[in-house]
């Protein structure tokens, strides 16, 4: 398998071949705002493992191919700098934080205990105690958006296992629509300057400082109340430099704030309601998944953290619900100094990706690629243990923290949820597609499903 090697820094290499229809100062952007998929692929069918893209004068080389991605993945951060590649998202998390930090910010950012083996025992119980309340909402029959659902839902999960109960309690449905306008703000447009002048952008910053807002008052409340257990952001907020001043703004805390519900909330939701909608394409398998939940709670057991490791049909359903929807479509790094790569050299400055939505579907690694066959993961292929290619969680030292939370969240939701309602899906089946207009992807809305209380 090919891989990146030290070269000498004067060797010359090959420059990336360019894609075509390269429009003067746009480059590929239109295209990147209407069909990114299309156009990833284009770049691979066109150009091979290696090529370029122009994003408005941001030039990205993609690489596709489980070894040009494996080169990619493998590539030290003082190479390949993933912090550098997203100076646009700055507006989103804010100054000083996430990828605007400083490495030790960023460390304290994406630094969270609750990930650890130990408090995940604790999590599945919290996750399907707020399942239930959701639940008990909804009354015995009715309609619900799938994205509007697992949206508030994976909020109050996500919040009451990474952040604490205390903090969860005070959160409120719209808190999940300040999401949806801070999400606006992620439109390609962006690869341009993050701050034109243009509806989105305002709706962005409107939606952020409102958002700043109500965790002050938030924070405030929670000073004034004795015996609150100390959780994570009250933490942060009480820790204080060598002169005695916070450390912390609460527009930092907002902005890690920001930074977890991006990674525990907003991709989980999509997933959630990409893995109900491909069980009910699929009515044969989602009744195998129905039969092994029922068995799980005929058995006697609770939700638990051990339970949700011995379910393998819903588990394996889950991995082929995020390997055709994986929730980011490209991944990005600057490059730091000159990168080499089977004979092409990307120059320092320029952006290298890759992207899952391509590594996903490649033919070579999953056979009938575009098909939902969840027997993938069966005992004898096995196919997302080809780390390289079955990337929705990313790869190497920059795989997702939070995958093992991801699963563990998804399996604990529709333990409870399948368990409690049946499900159909109440639009035309070609209607449930995502909406690519933005860098951050969820599901283009309507997308409705009729729950009937199984008896």
């Amino acid at each position: 398998m090919t891989a990146a090697v030290p070269i000498d820094p004067e060797v010359a290499g090959q420059a990336p071949p360019v894609l075509s229809r390269n429009l003067p100062g746009l480059g590929h952007l239109l295209e990147l705002r209407r069909a990114p998929i299309d156009l990833f692929w284009r770049v691979r069918n066109e150009c091979g493992d290696v090529g370029e893209m122009n994003f408005a004068g941001n030039r990205v080389v993609l690489f596709s191919g489980e070894p040009a991605q494996e080169a990619f993945f493998r590539a030290p951060d003082e190479q390949l700098d993933q912090a550098a590649a997203y100076p646009f998202m700055t507006p989103v998390f804010g100054q000083g934080v996430v990828f605007d930090g400083t490495p030790e910010q960023r460390k304290q950012a994406m630094k969270n205990q609750s990930l650890r083996d130990s408090y995940m025992r604790g999590h599945a119980e919290v996750i399907a105690a707020e399942v239930r309340g959701m639940l008990d909402g909804l009354g015995d029959e009715g309609e619900i958006d799938l994205l509007d659902f697992f949206a508030e839902l994976t909020l109050y999960t996500s919040s009451a296992c990474l952040i604490g109960k205390q903090f969860r309690s005070e959160l409120s449905p719209d808190y999940f629509k300040i999401f949806y306008d801070l999400e606006k703000g992620t439109d390609a447009i962006a690869y341009v300057n993050p701050h034109l002048p243009l509806p989105v952008f305002w709706t962005r910053d409107r939606a952020r400082r409102k958002l700043v807002a109500k965790l002050e008052a938030l924070f405030e409340r929670r000073k004034h109340v004795e015996g609150d257990q100390r959780e994570l952001f009250d933490i942060l907020l009480s820790l204080r430099d060598a002169e005695g001043q916070p450390r912390y703004t609460i527009d930092q805390v907002t902005g890690m704030f920001i930074s977890l519900m991006f990674a525990g909330h907003h991709t989980t939701s999509g997933t959630a309601a990409w893995s109900l909608i491909e069980f009910l394409r699929h009515p044969e398998y989602h009744a195998r998944v129905v039969d092994e939940i029922d068995g799980l709670h005929a058995s006697g057991g609770d939700i638990t953290y051990q339970a949700l490791r011995d379910i393998p049909v819903l588990e394996a359903g889950l991995k082929e619900a995020l390997r055709l929807h994986p929730p980011l479509i490209i991944l990005m790094r600057k490059v730091m100094h000159d990168f080499h790569y089977d004979g092409f050299k990307v120059p320092a400055g320029k952006l290298v990706a890759v992207s899952p939505a391509v590594s996903n579907r490649l033919p070579e690694c999953f056979p009938d690629p575009d098909a939902f066959d969840p027997a993938r993961y069966d005992d004898g292929r096995e196919e997302d243990r080809q780390n390289f290619a079955w990337i929705p969680f990313g790869a190497g030292r920059h795989r997702c923290v939070g995958a093992a939370f991801a699963m563990m969240q998804l399996k604990s939701i529709f333990c409870v949820l399948l368990r409690e309602y049946e499900l159909e899906l109440c639009q035309p089946d070609a209607s449930y597609k995502n909406d690519h207009s933005k860098m951050v992807v969820q599901l283009q809305q309507p997308c409705r499903a009729h729950y009937r209380r199984r008896r």
